[in-house]
């Protein structure tokens, strides 16, 4: 069994992360929502924990990513910041955050003051080249994210597979291309054909990660959340599950609701004592009480 003491570790920079595309290290992303999963990621060696906002579907119950806030996407960062405090932290900016370039710099900062992140994700590629580039020029290490975009997945027609077609293919070689010119020192790909993205990834400097893009990018992400089995609301074709904790987890739960219904629980193994002259003492005081 792998030893899950905490010990320090040296948090990733961007200048590895950068190089890992010519080193041929595969760097290993993990969305993580909360202070507890981030520990796990830490302790597990994980390159980079992303605040990813799916939270708003894993953690929230929401449909979809739309709802997620920036104070939301805040609070989540912090808790993931506390809980990893040795791991390079990523956070996702969410939904309509990223807009203008106005908006763009002020919620990114949010992320780097408030949460303590070492660098932002919005989405997009050739359109959002000259926010991407804003943020760079401010200073604020920046990623994108393209492929499957859940933040425009209204006007794919719902969840699909993109890059399928030459044409599509090639204007995601675009996009690729665009956020490196900005300056982005990572992107991601999202439900892209495996040899699309290997062909595309070769074609730059700047290292990709894939969710649902094949074993040729130069890392992989996915959600803590599916990969351990947690949340089982549906499973993306892209998941592997590693574990399987909900099981576990109500299997638990259902016996200890077993045994608080027979009285099992607490024992006494489980329930703290008292010094036996002081309870009769205390007994005597409460049967004088109620002679009163």
């Amino acid at each position: 069994m792998a030893d899950i003491q905490k010990t320090e570790r040296k948090k990733r920079t961007i200048t590895e992360i950068r190089e890992s595309k010519h080193t041929g290290e595969k760097m290993v992303y993990m969305s993580v929502p909360d202070y507890t999963s981030a520990q796990w990621a830490e302790m597990s060696g994980v390159d980079v924990a992303v605040i990813g906002d799916s939270l708003a579907m894993i953690a929230h119950g929401h449909a979809n990513t739309i709802p997620a806030t920036m104070d939301m996407m805040i609070m989540h960062a912090q808790a993931v910041r506390r809980g990893a405090p040795n791991t390079f932290v990523l956070g996702c900016m969410p939904y309509q955050s990223y807009s203008t370039v106005e908006s763009a710099l002020r919620n990114a900062a949010r992320f780097m003051q408030d949460a303590g992140s070492d660098a932002v994700k919005p989405q997009g590629g050739k359109s959002q080249a000259h926010i991407l580039k804003a943020l760079v020029d401010a200073g604020i290490p920046t990623a994108s994210h393209i492929g499957l975009t859940p933040h425009t997945v209204a006007m794919f027609g719902g969840f699909k597979i993109q890059g399928r077609t030459a044409d599509a293919a090639f204007k995601i070689l675009e996009d690729a291309l665009a956020i490196q010119d900005a300056g982005c020192f990572m992107l991601e790909f999202e439900a892209v054909p495996g040899k699309i993205a290997e062909v595309i990834s070769k074609q730059l400097e700047i290292p990709t990660i894939g969710i649902g893009a094949g074993v040729g990018t130069d890392g992989q992400i996915l959600l803590c959340y599916d990969l351990l089995g947690v949340f089982t609301d549906f499973k993306p074709k892209f998941t592997k599950r590693y574990a399987k904790l909900t099981e576990v987890a109500v299997s638990g739960i259902s016996e200890y609701v077993r045994e608080v219904k027979a009285g099992k629980f607490p024992d006494d193994d489980h329930t703290y004592s008292v010094n036996d002259a002081e309870y009769e003492k205390f007994v005597t005081m409460v049967e004088k009480r109620k002679q009163i």
